[in-house]
């Protein structure tokens, strides 16, 4: 959150200021002008009043949450299974680069598959 931090270091606020309007503790704010966690709509109010600044001029959206279910099979739980929720914040540069990638892994699982076919017919198999 690059125009938040900025406007705030431009003002010569400290995170603990900013951390305070917003009510929450120094290590929580830092982790949302950082883009870790969320900053909710009105503490972008919050934060943009005591900059006295538009929202606008600060705001700056996730550009990804990914949310995985994970189930886990632990002995020691008894054997009971639990599905779990696990939330992450990813770039998106970084999910089209994976997704790139597995394109690249399917087509050469394509093309093994066929080179595989090709080897068991001139076997005779």
């Amino acid at each position: 959150m690059e125009k938040l931090k900025n406007q705030r270091k431009q003002k010569g606020f400290t995170q603990q200021y900013l951390a305070d309007i917003i009510a929450t503790d120094v290590s929580n704010y830092s982790r949302k002008e950082n883009g870790e966690v969320k900053i909710y709509d009105d503490e972008w109010e919050k934060l943009a009043e005591a900059l006295d600044i538009n929202v606008e001029d600060i705001k700056e959206e996730k550009t990804a949450n990914v949310v995985q279910n994970l189930t886990f099979n632990d002995s020691s739980t008894n054997n009971q299974s639990g599905n779990y929720n696990q939330y992450c914040n990813i770039p998106e540069y970084i999910l089209e680069s994976q997704q790139d990638y597995i394109k690249l892994l399917k087509e050469q699982i394509e093309a093994l598959k066929e080179e595989n076919k090709k080897g068991k017919s001139r076997k005779g198999l």
